[in-house]
């Protein structure tokens, strides 16, 4: 008789798992797609009128999930915040933001804003998460939200593009660092995703056609294509993955 395999469970049950950016777009997608798999979701961040409305949604599903007010770039506050609602066994790194403009037009204010919420805000909070984790002696999967453009550049993207950059240098030394705590640090690099956000961009005809013509399957990206992945790398199916990129980018970066 053959000695088959048993496949990782990609459930979630018993996870606690955190969510910024929750409001909409890829962060609802992912807060969404953990509760789904047996997750209780913290969904965070400082709109407490938006977060309700997307725990509500989520436990009239059946689902679990509660809300946290976090705001990321008060290190400070963050600490506590999560430090009193943790350990959290699962990290996803929603929040972010762009200031797109051509690169010789880049303003201080721009640059500072951006870096501060998808550098700063992003690198403390997983940071504040995995001390959680190592105090309590417990494993976890720290999941940052970064972009194709962390791996390649782009028109008008600059500064976007810089600080995705960035956070993949980030995410790979925390995972050289905590893997002897068994936590985990990867990043989903999403290419452009139909959100209320991007709108504008694909309403342009020529740049739509210039989005399409990079993305190899020759279709936009949506949140659903994020879902997925997200649940993935949370779960123990994912177990000997960590310090990498997982890009849902339809080929963009393939050549």
């Amino acid at each position: 008789m053959i000695d088959l395999p048993t496949t990782p469970p990609f459930k979630l049950e018993k996870t606690k798992a955190l969510v910024t950016g929750a409001y909409g777009g890829i962060g609802l997608g992912c807060a969404v797609a953990l509760a789904e798999a047996g997750a209780h979701v913290v969904v965070s961040g400082t709109n407490t009128e938006k977060l309700s409305e997307v725990v509500d949604a989520i436990t009239a599903k059946g689902w679990s999930a509660e809300s946290m007010v976090l705001d990321i770039c008060n290190i400070d506050e963050a600490s506590e915040v999560i430090s009193a609602n943790g350990p959290f066994n699962v990290l996803v790194n929603s929040a972010g933001i762009a200031r797109h403009s051509k690169s010789i037009q880049t303003s201080e204010s721009d640059f500072d804003k951006v870096m501060d919420v998808n550098i700063k805000g992003a690198y403390f909070v997983t940071q504040l998460v995995a001390k959680g984790l190592i105090e309590a002696k417990k494993p976890g999967s720290l999941i940052n939200i970064s972009s194709q453009m962390g791996h390649v550049g782009g028109v008008e993207r600059a500064v976007y593009s810089a600080s995705k950059h960035a956070m993949e240098g980030f995410t790979k030394s925390m995972a050289i660092e905590w893997g002897e705590h068994n936590i985990r640090v990867n990043t989903i690099c999403p290419t452009f995703i139909v959100t209320p956000l991007t709108k504008s961009t694909f309403d342009n005809p020529k740049r739509r056609n210039w989005i399409e013509e990079k993305i190899k399957l020759g279709r936009l990206g949506e949140v659903e294509d994020i879902m997925g992945a997200v649940v993935f790398l949370a779960s123990e199916a994912s177990s000997m993955i960590t310090g990498s990129s997982l890009m849902v980018d339809g080929g963009w970066t393939a050549d």
